[in-house]
């Protein structure tokens, strides 16, 4: 949808800082996202090496469980927190998966 090239200059200029904003947090978000599968892939082979098993269940639910708590500090809504983590999570233990099947 285009955007409305009526507005108040002030106001587009508003938009755009704010946006600026939302990039650099994104960019932000991928970086911390990077180094924490960076340092997950560490685990992974330590695992391996140990051959302890992928997943820690009790681990996982006590990590969404300090999440949720978290997210409901600072206003965000839990659900989508422990959605996100869950996500994340997901994308460690197949890594972890494929780490112990090399």
């Amino acid at each position: 949808m285009p955007e409305d090239t009526t507005a108040d200059p002030a106001a587009t200029e508003d938009l755009w800082r704010l946006r600026r904003s939302i990039d650099n947090l994104d960019t932000a978000l991928v970086a911390l996202l990077a180094e924490r599968f960076r340092v997950t892939r560490e685990v992974g082979h330590l695992k391996a090496r140990h051959r302890l098993p992928p997943v820690d269940v009790a681990r996982e639910e006590a990590q969404v469980a300090r999440l949720r708590e978290m997210a409901g500090r600072a206003g965000l809504d839990e659900d989508f927190a422990e959605e996100f983590i869950r996500r994340v999570m997901a994308e460690v233990v197949r890594q972890h998966r494929l780490i112990a099947g090399s």
